[in-house]
């Protein structure tokens, strides 16, 4: 495994071979390097994409509430 060049990570890891142990624990490396609010923006920007792919899908936006008088 490449190990990133500063300790912000953002590196790409290249294996031979499938290894999902060593991706985890890439990925887990990646996660730790970020701070709390940079991951609560990571969640939020995924979340959003997925329901932007969701709706790009053919999937309807989720139901909002609505007041009834």
């Amino acid at each position: 495994m490449k190990r990133p060049r500063d300790r912000r990570g953002g590196g790409i890891l290249k294996l031979a071979a499938d290894d999902a142990e060593r991706e985890l624990e890439f990925e887990l490396a990646y996660l730790q390097s970020l701070t709390t609010a940079e991951r609560f923006d990571l969640m939020f920007r995924k979340s959003r994409e997925l329901a932007e792919s969701l709706v790009r899908h053919g999937h309807r936006k989720p139901v909002a509430v609505v007041k009834r008088p």
